[in-house]
């Protein structure tokens, strides 16, 4: 069933403007009396709607019944990931959303290769919050993820330090994820490098400033592999794979 995102409903009506509208209207080709589902991105709900009407630019919804969405995780997951090389940023970004990932704020670490310009990244920004808004409509979500503007890393560090729980993965090893993960708080923070992982002092300044280190076992991943794993783990761990 077609799935489309509104920030609030408005008592048992709905009213579906611009491009989703016209997406609804003349590519999916729906009509008077057809079922979609609209989700409510700041409640997790989503309401099972009947078109009632369709004018120009914009399609008004009948709600016949609402829930909670059983797709969103219990866990709020924000992925603090070191800026990678070429597109990879938008795979992580498309398998997060897939995988619970709640937020996600791109950061830059010393070993990071890419430094796009200001105006290169507001772009960038754009295309990535696209890509979380169709792998949430792929994926069943009941929320769109957000994809947070590019911060330095000590910046980072300073934010994701106010987290319950922040984990920050790294190669050299650390705590088992699983011990972590004991009595888990409801908002989570994990941390993953680029290319070159973390500097020796940038996993350093985390610890100083309360940040655990895990490992994800023996093997070394890539900088798209590792947010993945991290990110299944925790769902699995949490009992939001079942």
């Amino acid at each position: 069933m077609p799935r489309f995102f509104v920030e609030r409903a408005n008592g048992d009506n709905i009213t579906i403007t611009g491009d989703d509208a016209a997406h609804i209207s003349r590519v999916l080709r729906m009509g008077i009396g057809d079922d979609l589902i609209v989700c409510e991105n700041s409640t997790d709900i989503e309401h099972f709607c009947k078109i009632a009407e369709i004018q120009a630019g914009a399609v008004s919804l009948l709600i016949d019944r609402s829930q909670h969405s059983a797709a969103e995780p219990d866990v709020k997951v924000h992925l603090y990931q070191a800026l990678p090389k070429a597109d990879k940023m938008e795979l992580i970004i498309q398998k997060a959303v897939e995988l619970g990932v709640c937020e996600i704020t791109p950061m830059l670490t010393r070993r990071c290769v890419s430094r796009p310009d200001a105006k290169s990244l507001a772009k960038k920004q754009e295309r990535w919050q696209k890509i979380a808004y169709e792998a949430a409509k792929q994926s069943g979500r009941a929320r769109i993820p957000e994809v947070h503007p590019v911060l330095e890393y000590k910046q980072a560090v300073q934010q994701m330090s106010e987290s319950p729980l922040t984990v920050l993965f790294y190669e050299l090893g650390g705590e088992k994820l699983r011990t972590l993960l004991q009595n888990y708080p409801p908002n989570i923070s994990i941390v993953v490098g680029a290319e070159g992982g973390f500097d020796e002092s940038e996993v350093a300044y985390a610890i100083e400033h309360g940040i655990r280190t895990a490992t994800l076992g023996k093997r070394i991943l890539r900088c798209e592999t590792a947010p993945l794993c991290a990110l299944s783990a925790i769902m699995f761990d949490t009992g939001n794979l079942n």
